[in-house]
């Protein structure tokens, strides 16, 4: 008699038995010494809320470089029931601002501007290569390309689904006062 053993490759939050809680909250994979942002730390970061928030979890955080976060899809959001009755289809522009929200952590992160609110001040060269539907997990990846007069920022954000890429594009932000 033999058995079959399946191997999933799906993004998971650390188990408590390999994480290391660290007094702001969040949690330091001892594996790899990753920082990993539950909903709760990153609520204390952005200032999002339903229906609005659109990040999960952050699975990767180098500070002033780079954060991936995680968007679990899921049929219950409010704008499934217009976009498209019968063919849910998540809106391109919400992907992009998932992946604006993914990139805030790294922004209001950085030496001097911690709390700052950033706003969209443009976006370039995003293309979408495929749809996210309900029960997809969205994979987005935000790096930090320049920070100017404290004050703007441009991003490279991509966004994949089952290792497919699903949106790509440069965001710029500003900080508002």
């Amino acid at each position: 008699m033999s058995t079959v053993t399946e191997q999933t490759n799906t993004i998971d939050a650390p188990t408590p038995a390999s994480t290391n809680n660290q007094p702001d909250g969040t949690s330091i994979n001892k594996a790899d010494n990753q920082i990993i942002y539950s909903i709760e730390d990153i609520q204390k970061l952005l200032p999002h809320r339903y229906p609005f928030a659109l990040v999960d979890r952050i699975i990767e955080y180098v500070p002033e470089k780079r954060a991936v976060g995680i968007k679990n899809v899921t049929i219950n959001e409010p704008h499934f029931q217009g976009h498209f009755p019968g063919r849910p289809i998540m809106p391109g522009v919400l992907i992009v601002e998932a992946m604006a929200q993914v990139g805030g952590i790294v922004l209001t992160q950085l030496p001097g501007l911690e709390g700052g609110l950033f706003v969209f001040a443009g976006i370039d060269k995003t293309r979408f290569r495929r749809q996210v539907v309900p029960g997809d997990q969205l994979v987005m990846t935000v790096e930090l390309l320049w920070v100017k007069q404290r004050r703007f920022g441009k991003m490279q954000a991509r966004a994949e689904v089952d290792g497919q890429l699903a949106t790509e594009g440069e965001l710029m932000f500003s900080l508002v006062s």
